[in-house]
């Protein structure tokens, strides 16, 4: 049982807000730290090892920084998140670029900042080639083994994780093999191997399931081409208890699995080099971040319903896709949870839902409640819709004192990007 406590109390919060004016994400700079160096030492038995940051999980300046300072580097799918690692100041093997569909502009700037580039078709070969004129001399490529990924140990025999098959990333084993021989004809001289066979994993097992799938294929590749494969990159996949009744993964334990497989697979092939990469972001800030909003109305109809100042422009999730995000109304942690509610926000959509029939303690308007586990995929996936605007970003730093990070958006920033020239009479 993972029991769900938020990190702020209510005197904070109430502190915080005379500040910042709710809807908030909250962000836990003691939380983000600890978590990193835990998983630096789960796989501190691995020399090369590197955390890649999912920057699209949370892209902000100042939680880039803090994780720079842990050692983290980046991992940038398009030519804004280069951008912003460049600004950050990460640079060349901190930097790792996985796209589909890439635009010859992303490629192009990618290798000025002379990041790892992840091709993620063998015809990005070409395309790459065209975009700079080159191949660099170290490449990675992205692996799809198809079919349906499972585990073994279930009180069913197994767990179905996802389908490799239907995704729409990554080359097939064949074409792995091919890739690894153009590239070495036309120049590379390092190889990596990069896959991500499935998303919010509550297992301890996937990494290391994934990752004998990976040192057997980097011990194939390096056999039938000669190419070097100098690291691997587990990609994300590793999840968080969204909800109070799932356990929690143990980094530790996970790490220790990936060293097993290393050591029975690598080792022996005279491939003890290689180094491991992840490349994480739920997992690195989901349950470090919060979304912070008040109560402003109630309505009695056929349902018992609570409004809240955010909406799903501020946390899309559970909206779009029936997520459960954790909600706990400061100041009655340990109250009765005998109240059934629907929370909503205000979007002109009645998926606009946070919660529906959640058992809550009774929620007084003005109230302030912690939507959990919103540290990941929340902000980033914000939008506009309703002419709604995105709102402030604000850091709970190690010394208890807060951090704005990014302001909250203004009509004026709405508006900042229309031409209403010729469109009303002066």
């Amino acid at each position: 049982m993972n029991e769900k406590r938020p990190f702020i109390t209510k005197e904070q919060a109430e502190e915080i807000v005379k500040q910042y004016p709710t809807p908030f994400h909250l962000y836990d700079e003691a939380g983000i730290r600890k978590n990193a160096r835990e998983l630096y030492q789960a796989f501190s038995w691995n020399k090369g090892f590197k955390e890649y940051f999912a920057v699209k999980a949370t892209p902000n300046p100042r939680i880039l920084q803090i994780l720079k300072e842990e050692g983290c580097g980046t991992d940038c799918s398009s030519y804004t998140e280069l951008l912003m690692s460049d600004a950050c100041g990460f640079s060349g093997k901190e930097i790792m670029f996985s796209s589909n569909d890439t635009p010859v502009e992303d490629f192009q700037l990618a290798d000025k900042l002379n990041a790892t580039i992840n091709l993620d078709d063998i015809t990005h070969i070409e395309s790459l080639e065209q975009a700079i004129g080159h191949i660099p001399e170290r490449i990675c490529c992205r692996f799809n083994p198809g079919g349906v990924f499972q585990l073994g140990g279930s009180k069913e025999g197994f767990q179905v994780m996802d389908n490799p098959g239907d995704a729409k990333y990554g080359m097939t084993r064949e074409q792995m093999s091919e890739a690894y021989k153009i590239l070495m004809q036309k120049g590379a001289k390092e190889f990596g191997i990069h896959s991500f066979l499935a998303s919010n994993t509550i297992s301890n097992e996937y990494y290391p399931a994934l990752a004998k799938i990976l040192f057997q294929l980097a011990v194939e590749l390096h056999q039938e081409t000669g190419a070097h494969v100098k690291f691997i990159n587990l990609s994300g996949g590793i999840g968080i208890p969204y909800r109070p009744e799932q356990s929690k993964n143990d980094i530790a334990i996970i790490g220790e699995g990936v060293r097993k497989a290393y050591e029975e697979i690598l080792i022996p092939a005279g491939m003890g080099d290689v180094e491991i990469y992840t490349e994480l972001g739920r997992f690195m800030l989901g349950p470090y971040g919060c979304l912070v909003t008040t109560a402003i109305h109630e309505k009695h109809t056929y349902k018992e319903y609570i409004g809240v100042d955010a909406c799903a422009a501020n946390l899309m999730r559970p909206a779009i896709y029936g997520a459960y995000h954790h909600i706990t109304v400061l100041g009655k942690e340990d109250a009765p949870c005998d109240h059934k509610y629907d929370v909503t926000g205000s979007l002109c959509e009645n998926c606009d839902k946070f919660a529906v029939d959640r058992m809550l303690p009774e929620i007084d308007m003005g109230d302030i409640l912690v939507i959990h586990d919103a540290g990941a995929h929340g902000f980033s996936m914000g939008y506009n819709y309703n002419g709604k605007l995105r709102s402030a970003e604000v850091l709970l730093k190690e010394d208890g004192s807060t951090e704005l990070i990014r302001r909250a958006e203004t009509p004026a920033d709405y508006f900042a990007t229309l031409d209403f020239t010729g469109l009303f009479n002066k």
